[in-house]
């Protein structure tokens, strides 16, 4: 090999360079020198000795042609042949795969640190290519100043952009997400596309389009005139009448379970969500929940009972503790069953679960509070009730006692303890009688 790369190939790029250099492979035992002039081909026995293949005589240093073709032989030599040619193409194979693998991994690098210049839009392109938008319709930034009147009408203001009130051609009302320019932001917008767009339920929000132009990003989703679950849960004072109402809420809770279960039990991808709260599940006119924002959603082949993240994904007081302490099991599909739990109490308590302004200390954690009632009937109200906000009848009363056992449940901090979203389904619309009391929950994500 010539050259001044001979004797210092430490790195993937050396050997790149050299095979597009080009190299002189030179064979210098003279034993395989003599056989090659006799006709013979050299190679090596099971012993790693030297050994002439001669196509019509036993093996020699040099052979001489004549004779009957040894069929024999001539299946060896190509088997030889064949042999070298393989370890070169494995060897050539494995060169490959290691600088496409370091490739690879300046690729994700520079996907996480660069902001929106001409390498991160031509990542997301690439990307946008990759996932191939499925039904997506693809609008110009111009297309969203006419949708949404130059933005004339901001419905909230979320951590990666604004959220605008628009109308498209069709008489469709639409929320246009716009992002923010700013570092990560093409992460975000690919799992969005990635993993919403490729969703197909009654209980998750449709992406109708999206925007990528240069730096400018935007999602155009199906309008839900209700928005947010948030601001229908909280009450301002402990025994205020809900303002859903239990049957609307206990509606709401199984059908927020239902779209987990459709995302967790994909045909050949599973989809986690990882941002399960009371903000990202919207309704529509008629109070129907639907999951959205899947900006830290993440892709799995459903036979991976776990994924691995480089990171904390999700909302402090929803997040799963397998998610920030990963002694305690993996990070899977459960990370979401907990995040779902969490919700679901706070619909039930009408407050966070993490209270530090209650009257008393015993209540700051609210599925403390809640377990404690459950199990011992001192803490009940006159009514024998659990004491919770706007319950006047059994029915109702029976309602909240299944609401919590299944959110108890989600809550439990080893994750193979926590049913799977198919199992929250089916505690829900079951009886209360069926429901065993889980274990009392002890480790919160919050504190």
């Amino acid at each position: 090999m010539g050259g001044g790369l001979t004797g210092s190939l430490t790195r993937p790029s050396d050997y790149l360079l050299l095979l597009k250099m080009g190299f002189l492979l030179e064979w210098t035992e003279n034993n395989c020198t003599r056989c090659m002039g006799s006709g013979g081909r050299c190679g090596f026995n099971e012993t790693s000795q030297f050994v002439c293949f001669c196509p019509d005589r036993p093996h020699s240093v040099a052979c001489r042609h004549g004779g009957k073709t040894d069929k024999k032989k001539k299946i060896i030599d190509i088997l030889i042949g064949i042999s070298k040619g393989a370890g070169c193409f494995i060897l050539a194979g494995l060169l490959f795969l290691l600088i496409r693998a370091k490739s690879s991994s300046l690729s994700r690098r520079n996907w996480m640190t660069k902001t929106d210049n001409a390498g991160d839009v031509s990542d997301v392109e690439e990307s946008l290519e990759i996932c191939g938008t499925f039904a997506l319709r693809r609008y110009t930034y111009s297309d969203l100043k006419k949708i949404t009147d130059s933005f004339k009408e901001n419905l909230g203001q979320g951590g990666y952009g604004g959220v605008f009130k628009g109308i498209l051609p069709d008489g469709r009302l639409v929320a246009v997400k716009v992002l923010n320019e700013s570092k990560g932001n093409g992460e975000y917008f690919i799992n969005e596309v990635s993993s919403i767009g490729r969703t197909y339920h009654v209980n998750i929000v449709s992406l109708l389009g999206f925007c990528s132009e240069g730096s400018k990003r935007a999602l155009i989703y199906e309008f839900m005139p209700n928005g947010s679950l948030e601001k229908f849960i909280y009450t301002e004072k402990p025994r205020q009448s809900h303002p859903l109402g239990w049957e609307k809420l206990y509606q709401i809770a199984i059908g927020v379970a239902r779209g987990l279960e459709y995302l967790h039990r994909g045909c050949n991808t599973r989809i986690l969500h990882f941002d399960i709260k009371p903000h990202n599940i919207l309704l529509d006119k008629d109070f129907r929940p639907k999951i959205s924002d899947f900006g830290l959603a993440k892709l799995c082949p459903t036979q991976n009972s776990t994924v691995s993240m480089l990171g904390t994904r999700g909302t402090v007081g929803y997040i799963a503790p397998e998610v920030f302490c990963r002694n305690i099991g993996g990070v899977s599909y459960k990370s979401d069953v907990y995040s779902y739990g969490m919700m679901v109490l706070e619909m039930v308590g009408g407050r966070k679960n993490i209270d530090p302004h209650v009257e008393s200390s015993s209540e700051v954690y609210f599925p403390h509070w809640i377990y404690k009632r459950l199990t011992t009937n001192r803490h009940l109200d006159q009514d024998g009730y659990l004491g919770l906000h706007g319950i006047a009848t059994k029915v109702e009363e029976e309602t909240a006692r299944k609401m919590v056992l299944v959110g108890l449940w989600c809550i439990q901090t080893n994750p193979t303890d926590r049913p799977s979203m198919s199992k929250v389904v089916e505690m829900l619309e079951g009886s209360l009688d069926g429901l065993q009391m889980p274990p009392r929950p002890f480790l919160s994500s919050s504190p």
